[in-house]
């Protein structure tokens, strides 16, 4: 019955405009060392960190589906935001230098924020030649900032097509990259004849809303938790469930998706987006020490966390089975090198 469904939902993937930027599909690793030094469970990691484009992450799935629709469109200039060190903006720029469009990006940084070093994703930014343009705001004003820059660019000739952060961005397009996953990674499991209980997966929004819908399509039994690396989405339920509803329509299927049945994590997001906690520095030592995997500070490295505190509680039982779902981002780890206090292991001569 599920390789029926996954053929029906393959045929309605491919219906919709799509350009070639991920290397898929992404490994199926074990974790042994990592499920050793917790005590168990067992651990596979879904490797979205391997996408390809500008060292990959979840996004590269994303822009396939929203830049081919932008082509489509007779698009000539993207405009988006996010943080400062977004890994959505330095995906995007990568994508956009490899298709030909042009790319404005509006950062937010923090108010009261320390001096921007050029360091990490807006390095990666700057060398795809993204115009970057940073500011201090709330996310509410970022939208005023973007919203203005798309229509003087509208103004000077520019079509326009709008990314994250404006209100026009289709999120349910996005999501449809994490549909395309949820078979993928289905057809994975079927193959190394593995079954998991559950899969963890940071995510606030169009990962975990795709991944939900492509699941469900496919009658897949695992339970999926997201871990929201975001503090100013009031109902992340709800907001997943409307994209979910979003890519559903976008795809043609009547299947809808209740917040009532989403699990989203936000007791782990410490002081605010962006901002590091100690149980996500001690998660990433971990697993880079265990498995010779880099998580990154803002979003695996708190799911990670968060999977750990759960196998600590015992909400995780030792003889479960958890896919972890790498959705990327590592070279923000190079801005915050601060924050780990690795001076103490180099060697003194």
């Amino acid at each position: 019955m599920r390789d029926d469904r996954a053929v029906e939902l393959k045929a309605l993937i491919d219906r919709l405009p799509r350009v070639n930027l991920a290397k898929l599909p992404t490994p199926l690793e074990e974790a042994p060392r990592l499920s050793e030094a917790l005590g168990g469970p067992r651990i596979f990691f879904k490797r979205d960190d391997l996408t390809g484009l500008a060292l990959g992450g979840n996004k590269a799935r994303m822009f396939e589906f929203t830049l081919g629709e932008a082509l489509q469109k007779g698009a000539t200039t993207i405009v988006a935001g996010a943080g400062v060190q977004s890994n959505y903006c330095r995906q995007l720029a990568a994508a956009c230098s490899k298709l030909g469009l042009g790319l404005h990006v509006v950062l937010r940084r923090t108010p009261g924020e320390g001096e921007i070093e050029i360091q990490g994703n807006l390095l990666l930014d700057l060398l795809f030649s993204a115009e970057v343009e940073i500011i201090e705001a709330d996310v509410l004003e970022q939208k005023k900032v973007i919203e203005k820059v798309a229509k003087k660019l509208a103004e000077e000739g520019h079509c326009v097509y709008m990314g994250r952060k404006s209100n026009l961005a289709d999120l349910g397009l996005e999501a449809v990259g994490y549909v395309n996953c949820a078979l993928e990674l289905c057809n994975q499991l079927d193959e190394q004849d593995a079954e998991v209980n559950r899969l963890f997966v940071s995510s606030s929004t169009t990962t975990q809303a795709g991944l939900l819908l492509g699941a469900k399509y496919l009658e897949c039994d695992f339970q999926i938790a997201g871990v929201s690396p975001v503090d100013w989405i009031e109902d992340v339920p709800s907001e997943i469930a409307r994209i979910a509803n979003k890519a559903a329509r976008r795809l043609g299927i009547n299947l809808p998706i209740k917040s009532s049945e989403i699990i989203n994590l936000g007791e782990y997001v410490g002081e605010g987006y962006g901002k590091l906690t100690p149980e996500a520095i001690e998660a990433i030592k971990l697993v880079a020490r265990t498995e010779g995997i880099l998580l990154d500070p803002v979003y695996t490295g708190k799911a990670m966390a968060a999977l750990i505190d759960c196998i600590h509680r015992k909400a995780i039982e030792s003889n479960e089975t958890v896919l972890f779902l790498h959705t990327g981002g590592f070279p923000a780890l190079f801005a915050y090198n601060k924050d780990f206090n690795l001076d103490e292991k180099l060697v003194k001569t």
